[in-house]
């Protein structure tokens, strides 16, 4: 039974930081492509990174681009996002997902070919 498992969320002030973990169970993290997707309020779930495998490449959406960092410990089965100068608009729910690393070697940050979710981890940003 494959799952995944996020902490690490919080409440932050703005410029503050995270660091997010996703711990997998039930699949060979070697081969999946892991995604990072997040809701705010009123707002569809967006994409926001994605690592294809651990061969792969790795993506961020403009919207987080040079104030996250992605890594795995395949060795844990746990991937990690550190989030960094925190702002207000990076308020919300975040998933980590995995699935097919196709569409994120092909620099996709949708939801398309992710078949497994995490419950989620709240992040919220304020002074």
């Amino acid at each position: 039974q494959v799952q995944l498992v996020e902490s690490g969320g919080g409440l932050v002030q703005p410029g503050g930081s995270l660091r997010l973990a996703c711990a997998t169970s039930g699949l060979q993290l070697d081969y999946y492509a892991i995604g990072w997707f997040r809701q705010a309020p009123g707002k569809e779930r967006e994409g926001i990174s994605c690592s294809s495998n651990k061969a792969g490449s790795t993506h961020f959406a403009d919207s987080v681009k040079g104030r996250v960092a992605f890594s795995r410990d395949n060795a844990k089965n746990t991937v990690y996002l550190e989030l960094n100068n925190l702002k207000s608009e990076d308020t919300a729910v975040y998933y980590c997902a995995a699935g097919n690393p196709l569409p994120c070697l092909m620099g996709q940050l949708t939801e398309t070919g992710y078949d497994y979710w995490g419950q989620g981890t709240q992040v919220t940003v304020s002074s």
